[in-house]
This record gives structure tokens, sequence and C-alpha cells, in this order.
């Protein structure tokens, strides 16, 4: 492979001839050192593809899914690898922060549920290359991450050439306020609440696998608030709002921390599970739909009610 250089283009760019679908395509592959860099090669190369783990890239490529005619390696960029505290109690993640990092001590006592997910997102190949941008940006149904920032309402920073935006992570996944030509998902915020949060998930098999349905729930003690996202049994994680604010009413909030106290009574934990498991998986199927089909959906439903009660008793403890 040739390596020839250019200028304000990442310093290293590569032009690759590989064989796909038995059809040869020229692939150009830039290495930018910087953010800067970044952005501008991102600017100057219409479709080309950002990449850091490249997990779920490559599995797309192999499918023959996408074919990108670039790709911008994000390897070499060090800040965005990383996190950070900032004025008024957020953590500002980089885009390139790994599963395994956010598996680590200090970072789960920041942001617990986070951690969790990170944890259960596969094995340790794709976890110690597997980001938190790749994640946001594949968009991926069963993305563990996923439903743990939308209950965290974390907001997305996209830069492009001589601008910046905010956007919440869940406009970008529900495509409400999606990522732009020539934006680069740079850092994800996410608000500290110093407060009980949870995610768990379901899977098909033991070990990291993928989910087949997963649950994060947030308390926000300050203003009396449950947050709950649902991740895996549909396109995006879903948001059940009317059973967040019903449970947040039955909560005994000022009987939180006393010894021996009742803070919720089992049978409404029992019944948010419900309500959050018809919220997202209704129960009315459309027509048509065959009967193995509706089988698959009562056992998701049953599945999202324990995860959802269960979280929502870990928090509550």
């Amino acid at each position: 492979m040739g390596v020839p250089t250019a200028e304000g283009l990442g310093r290293v760019v590569g032009d690759e001839q590989v064989e796909h679908g038995g059809i040869q395509v020229n692939r150009t592959i830039m290495l930018p050192a910087s953010l800067d860099e970044a952005v501008e090669a991102l600017a100057a190369t219409p479709g080309a593809v950002p990449v850091a783990g490249a997990t779920d890239l490559m599995e797309a490529v192999n499918a023959g899914r996408l074919r990108p005619a670039a790709l911008i390696g994000l390897g070499r960029i060090t800040e965005l690898r990383g996190w950070r505290y900032e004025d008024g109690g957020t953590a500002v993640l980089g885009a390139g922060l790994t599963h395994a990092r956010m598996d680590r001590p200090d970072f789960a006592a920041l942001i617990p549920a986070l951690a969790d997910a990170a944890r259960t997102a596969g094995p340790p190949q794709v976890r110690n290359v597997g980001t938190l941008g790749g994640n946001i940006a594949t968009a991926s149904p069963a993305g563990d991450t996923l439903p743990v920032l939308a209950a965290l309402e974390a907001t997305a920073t996209l830069a492009r050439a001589g601008a910046t935006r905010e956007v919440p992570v869940s406009h970008l996944l529900t495509g409400l306020d999606p990522l732009r030509p020539g934006e680069l998902l740079t850092w994800v915020r996410v608000p500290l609440l110093n407060a009980p949060q949870v995610f768990l998930k379901a899977t098909g098999r033991s070990g990291p696998a993928r989910a087949t349905a997963s649950v994060a729930l947030v308390l926000d003690p300050a203003r009396r608030a449950v947050r709950c996202a649902v991740g895996a049994v549909a396109p995006v994680p879903l948001r059940p709002l009317e059973a967040e604010a019903w449970v947040a009413g039955c909560i005994d909030w000022d009987a939180r921390g006393e010894e021996g106290a009742t803070v919720i009574d089992p049978a409404a934990a029992a019944a948010f599970g419900e309500y959050v498991a018809g919220a997202c998986v209704p129960e009315v199927l459309p027509d048509g739909v065959n009967e193995g089909l509706a089988v698959v959906a009562a056992r998701v439903r049953r599945t999202v009610s324990v995860l959802a009660r269960r979280a929502l008793g870990r928090a509550l403890k």
C-alpha cells in the first residue's frame, strides 16, 4: 500500500485496492493526528466514514451493507479516548472511549450503569477496541450503551469545519436531529446525578452476547423522578414516560436511606414492570402477524417486565 502525504488531510493518506464481492474497490485511508485534522479530512472527503474500533463497521462491510470509498481512522487522536469533568456536574466522554476503559473502577464509580453496559458489550477482543462513539454512530438496536445514554439524557457534541453543535443522543438515534454530512461525533456529555442507576440485559445464552432486551433505570432524587429506557426491542431505545411518571409518584422519597423502610409497595414495583413492558412491547400486534411472532413478542414482553421490576428494586435498595 502506497503512503503519499496530504497536507491538511491527516498527514497520512493511503490508497488501497481491495476486492469486495468480486469488484475491485479503491479505498483511501486517512490517519489524522488531531481532532482538527479529522474534521478537515471529513470536510474535504465527502462520503468518508470515520472509524475507531471498527467492530460494527467491518461487520457491515463483510455483509455487503456498506462500501465506504474512504476511511478516516481516529485511533491516533488521543484526546478522544479519555474523559474529564466539566463544571456543573457533567462528565465529558471522548467518542473514542473504549468499552474496556469504561469498565475500570474509576469510571464505574462515576457512571455505574454505563460501566455495566460496557462490561457486557461482548468478548474482551470487542470491548478492547469497540467505542462509545461507534455505538452511537452505528445505532444498532442491541447497542448496550444506548439505553443507558437515553435514560441519563446524555448529549453529543458534533464538530464540523468551523462549527460545533450539541444534540441529545436520543435525537441522533431516532433521526429527529441526525448526524449531518461533514459532522464528526467528538464528545458525549453525561449529567452526574450521584444517585442509583442500573443496567440489566437478557440474552439468548450465557456469557457476553447480543441482548434480546435490556433496561436502564436512573433515579433522580433531586427532581423526585425516575428515568427508564428499554433497549433491543425496537430500532431505538424506548422511554416509557407515563410509566416513569407513575412510579415516581409511588416512591416514598423521604424514606430512602432509612433502615428497614419500605420505599415502594412491592405490588407497585411489579405493576411498574408490566407498565413498562406494555408500553414498549404492545400486546396488540398488527393484523397478519403469524402465531410464532406473537409468541416471541409475549416472551420479550415478559422479559422486559422482569428486567424493569428488578432494575427498580436494585435502584431503591
